[in-house]
This record gives C-alpha cells, structure tokens and sequence, in this order.
C-alpha cells in the first residue's frame, strides 16, 4: 500500500512522457499521423483581435464566442512585406531588404509591438509603431503582398500577386494551390465576397506584377488555372449597362454560354435568392462532374455585407439583399463540390469586407462582416464533424487567420458594449464619429499590428507550434510566411523555404 503513490507518479510520468514523444514525433494513441487531405483556410481581410472581441460582445455577450474562438490552436501572426522592411530599415539606417540577409525584427519589432495583440495598451507598447501609411516612417503591408505570402512562403513588395520582389520577369511563384494540384491532385477552391479577381484570392490562384491588372489576372484563373470552385464578387451589373471591371466580356461570355466551359456558372439575379441558386449550382456540378463558378457582388464589386441592428439583449443581423449569397452558403457549395475528390482539396475562403469595412471606419458594417465569417466557419466545422464520409479532424485542417490588420480600431472598456449594443455612430463612414467614446478609430488604412491564427484538426498543431519564436525570439509569434510552410507540411508536401536571414541584431529585452 504505501507504493501505491509512487507507482501513480511513475505512471503519471510515463504517460507525460508518451504524451511529449508523440507531440514531437507526429503520433497519437491510433498511431503515425495522418496527412492532412482536406484543407480548409479562412481570411478574415483586414481583422484583428480587437475587431473580433468587438463582434464577440455583440453577439453573446463576451470577448471569446466565435466559432473559430473555440478551436485547438491558437497563436499570432506577423504580417510585414518587403515595402514595409524597406521603410522600416531607412528610418533605423539599415539596408534595405534582400533574401539572403534580412532582419525580421526589422519587419515587426515586438519590444515596439509588443509579442501578442492583446492587450495592446500594456506598458511599453509604441502605438505610433502601429499606425501606417499616415507618414513613410509607418508603414503595413497590402493584400497582394500578404497574401502572397500566405500561398508561396515568401515576402515580396506591395502590390504583387505570387510574384517575386522587384518584379523580374520570370518572378511567377508557384502557390500551395498549384503544389497541392501538381503533387497530390488536389481539388482547388477560391471563395471571396469581394471580387474573384483582387488580391487575395487572385494569389492563391494567379500570378502578376500587379493587383490591378485584374483583366489579366481573370483570365488567367478562368481560361488556365481553372480552380474546381471560384466563387466571388464581379459581377458586371446590377443595372444599367454592364461594367466589366473585374473580368472582361469575352471571360463572362465564356463562362456563361461557351459549352466548352468546364463550369456550371451560375450569377445574381434581381430578386432571386443567390444562397438557393448558389447551393442548386453546386448541386448540378456535382451531378454534371463539372466545375463550379458562382458570380456576384454589387455596386464597387464586393457583396453587400449584412447588417447588424442596434437592439442591446437581442442581437439581430439581416442579410442587405437576398441576391448575393451568404458566405456560409457560399462555403457549403465550395464544399459540396470539392468534397467530391478522393485525392483531397484546398479551398480559400476570405471575407473580404471586413477589410473594407474598417478602411471606413464603419463599426456598425464590421460587425456584420464578421458575422458572416463566423457563420461560415461554423457551417466548416459542421461539415467536417457530418457523419457518413471520409471527412474527419483525422485528415483535415482547419485555418483562420487575417492577411494584415486594419484600422488600429480600439474598444473603450470604461464603457463595455453588452449583446446586441452597438455604439453610437453618427454621420457616413468613412467621417462617421462615435461620439458616446466605446469604440476609436486611428486611421481608415492597414497596420502593422499582429493577427491572430486559429487552427484545427489533424492532429498537425505541432506544425504551427515549431514555428513559433523561429524569427521573433523568445515569442510566440510566427510569421505569414510560415503558414505556408505549415500548411504544405500539414499535407505531406515538401517545400523550399526563404533563405534564412542573418542572425537578428536587434535583440529583446528581458521582461
């Protein structure tokens, strides 16, 4: 009897023991790990945590509701480009950026920045160091640069999509889309609610020195790419005469009436429900064995973001029209569709609107946008956890995360907003005021601020836990970079990294 303790400790032990070798070796109790066959990636453009307690209260009451809030990892991301180091190195008297011998501390500084986004009104924090493109010396990255480096592991400068620096003319850089097509013939989707054709769903499936190329950019996804699913804005109309500003004519016509497309194409239509046609397309190309491409949007391109209500112990969000479809509904088609391939797929899902809801400083539209990511992400999980197929958390990744923050918005504490409340806001965004002092906003552009990254299933964390600290020190933070790394290791995909930089010479303090 009196080892009875003893022998509990040694088991307690052994079993701590058992539990460290297979987080560090990629096993768990059923044996080796699996390979991640189903990879499902969340954009939530322009977000940060501050943006994501904001709608968190709205919606119940507490910071940390989300439906990605809830997932098993949980971490923070840099964000900076090759054009924010380069402004970064002039003001400190550096050189500027170059592959085999950058400094990431000079892209993101966590003594300034601080080593997680929340709290960021803690002690020592540079807010100045925050806030971009009010002068050269505070700059953040764009979309196009972000995302590039989301879907091809390396930096390069505002503006580029899949391109190299520098803008050589063989800079093309191949994405996790086409590795994960060419090395293991996966399924590829790109969902946004802003057009197909911007930055961050054009990078995962495009290549160009510019984002505003989006003719060319369209017809490359559409005529030699062609994912399985592209669903997003551009839509030419609604009314009056067509605007062909994300895609040309030919493309659309394409698209619509050549029988040589391989896509069920399916667009708004004034007072149809784009959700129910959305979801019957999906349907059909399932039946058809073809590909699907869902068009919408509205005025400016992007879909109409839903619309939160003032109705405090009530939250209350409304769909602006019916004619564009939810992104939940628009996930549950891509899914429907890519779910098909017995090799796997990759599918990009980003909403895009909440970006430009914090460029307009428009809490009120915030909310709503991410509203929608939130559904949609649970409308994810939901369809992993359906029984009766091969989709499980034993062979899918699940990622959330922002491609760069945006608004450097903060909420005022002293004056906690509950379920359903919203703030004040007078006059039309982007010179809309909030008057009663819940919520400030410090600039209408990006910054430099860290995101946050939410990941789950596949037993895979161990791919995004190495990561952590590699270029910021005694941190948790791991760069955009890396994520593309993880995600191709996550799948069993060899990839070739950046060069790695120097050895970082400014160091962190100890506290």
């Amino acid at each position: 009897m009196q080892n009875r303790p003893l022998r509990k400790r040694c088991i307690i032990v052994l079993l701590a023991m058992t539990y460290a070798v297979a987080w560090t070796t990629g096993t768990d109790a059923r044996g080796p790990q699996s390979k991640a066959k189903h990879i499902i990636m969340f954009l939530g453009d322009g977000m940060q945590l501050e943006h994501e307690i904001a709608t968190s209260r709205y919606l119940f009451g507490k910071d940390n509701g989300l439906a990605f809030h809830h997932l098993a990892y949980k971490g923070y991301v840099a964000t900076w480009d090759v054009t924010t180091y380069n402004k970064y190195a002039a003001s400190l008297g550096l050189p500027p950026y170059n592959p085999v011998g950058f400094n990431p501390l000079v892209g993101y500084d966590p003594i300034k920045g601080g080593r997680r986004p929340y709290p960021l009104q803690s002690s020592g924090i540079d807010v100045n160091y925050f806030l971009s493109k009010i002068s050269a010396k505070i700059p953040a990255a764009d979309s196009a640069s972000t995302a590039t480096a989301l879907s091809t592991g390396f930096k390069t400068d505002d503006g580029n999509i899949a391109w190299l620096p520098g803008d050589p003319a063989d800079g093309a850089l191949k994405t996790i889309a086409e590795i994960l097509r060419d090395k293991k013939g996966f399924s590829i989707g790109v969902v946004s609610t802003v057009p197909f054709t911007h930055a961050t769903p054009a990078a995962f499936v495009s290549h160009n020195e510019n984002r505003n190329n989006c003719g060319a950019i369209g017809t490359e996804i559409i005529r030699s790419f062609q994912p399985e699913v592209v669903i997003g804005g551009g839509y030419p109309g609604p009314g009056g005469t067509p605007t062909y500003q994300y895609l040309s004519k030919a493309d659309h016509d394409y698209l619509k009436l050549d029988p040589a497309s391989p896509y069920v194409f399916v667009e708004r239509t004034a007072s149809s429900d784009g959700s129910v046609k959305l979801l019957e397309a999906a349907r059909q190309a399932v039946a058809q064995d073809k590909k699907l491409f869902g068009l919408f949007g509205g005025p400016g391109g992007n879909f109409e973001s839903p619309v939160p209500s003032d109705l405090p112990g009530t939250p209350s969000i409304s769909r602006a029209t019916i004619e564009n479809p939810l992104l939940k509904d628009a996930t549950l088609a891509a899914l429907q569709v890519l779910s098909r391939d017995p090799d796997g797929f990759f599918v990009m899902i980003e909403q895009g609107d909440i970006d430009w809801a914090n460029h307009a400083n428009d809490f009120q539209r915030m909310v709503g946008t991410i509203w929608d990511l939130h559904e949609a992400v649970a409308a994810a999980v939901d369809f992993v956890n359906k029984p009766g197929d091969d989709i499980d958390w034993s062979n899918t990744l699940l990622i959330v995360t922002s491609d760069h923050a945006n608004s450097y918005m903060r909420l005022n504490d002293s004056l906690k907003l509950g379920a359903g409340d919203l703030p004040q806001q007078d006059g039309t965004c982007p010179a809309c005021t909030y008057p009663q002092g819940q919520v400030t906003y410090s600039t209408t552009d990006h910054s430099n601020e860290l995101v946050t990254l939410y990941v789950q299933g596949n037993f895979r964390i161990p791919d995004f836990y190495r990561y952590e600290g590699k270029w910021y020190p005694r941190t948790r933070i791991i760069d955009n970079t890396h994520l593309f790394h993880a995600i191709a290791s996550a799948a069993g995909v060899e990839t070739i990294s950046q060069l790695r930089p120097k050895s970082p010479k400014i160091t962190l303090n100890n506290s």
